[in-house]
């Protein structure tokens, strides 16, 4: 059982955010603390909290994320340009908000690595 968090809130209307898609199962939204020109968050309607609590039932709204994302980036002439989608798990992953979402980046050209580690960690 996922808790409510601010992306509840946000399907639930009870808090404004810059909607760009709805469907029956997701919804997308202008990230408010943007890391590229454009940056949207992608998430499905069903809370699930992190990429570890996906299941074979619900597994087709991780896909149904991806298919936002290509709609999106169709509508909005990023598809030939290329864009990032990526989706964070846990602390150590940099998810902040346990509801899982894509990050939809686009606008720019992404270098990779995305960032500089700072700490390796032994595997």
């Amino acid at each position: 059982m996922s808790q409510e968090t601010i992306f509840t809130k946000i399907i639930n209307r009870e808090i404004p955010a810059d909607i760009i898609y709805e469907d029956d199962l997701a919804l997308a939204f202008k990230d408010i603390n943007p890391q590229a020109p454009f940056h949207a968050l992608i998430i499905p309607k069903q809370a699930i909290a992190t990429i570890n609590d996906v299941t074979e039932e619900n597994s087709h709204l991780v896909g149904h994320l991806y298919v936002v994302a290509a709609k999106l980036a169709k509508q909005l002439n990023f598809s030939d340009d290329g864009y990032r989608v990526v989706m964070n798990c846990n602390e150590h992953g940099g998810q902040t908000v346990y509801h899982i979402h894509l990050h939809m980046l686009a606008g720019k050209e992404m270098g990779w690595p995305p960032y500089q580690n700072t700490k390796k960690v032994a595997l």
